[in-house]
């Protein structure tokens, strides 16, 4: 609720991009999914996230011994201002009985365990997207 209040007063106000809370984040592309149902698959995940975007990458918290959810994921968008979307209209929103929490994840690093896969974004040592551009 009480992002629901700040995005208010910034609209309200006419607040920029650049001047917005979001902007603090305008380097990571990952947000914090918490609150979900345990019964929810990857696939679930990214059919919901898709919505406000291109979801690239997907890490569930698991359990180590059983594998089984434990209602919480970081997911990365291709373009970073999908999770200003995402963030601004699933945060506080009621998923199969629960109520999700969704917010920017600034620094996060994917397990080592994962392998990472072609078209991935880049990201340093920071959590930070490293962006390249290639010129023709």
């Amino acid at each position: 609720k009480e992002l629901h209040r700040i995005n208010d007063a910034e609209i309200h106000k006419g607040v920029s991009l650049e001047a917005s809370w979001h902007a603090a984040y305008a380097d990571s592309a990952y947000i914090y999914v918490g609150g979900l149902d345990y019964r929810l698959t990857e696939g679930d995940v990214i059919t919901i996230l898709s919505q406000y975007g291109e979801p690239v990458d997907v890490h569930m918290g698991r359990d180590k011994k059983t594998g089984k959810s434990m209602g919480f994921a970081f997911v990365a968008y291709e373009d970073q201002r999908s999770t200003i979307l995402a963030v601004d209209n699933l945060n506080g929103a009621k998923l199969l009985g629960r109520t999700l929490r969704v917010d920017h994840k600034l620094n996060y690093k994917p397990p080592e365990e994962e392998i990472k896969e072609e078209g991935a974004p880049e990201v340093d040592k920071e959590g930070k997207l490293r962006v390249e551009m290639r010129l023709p």
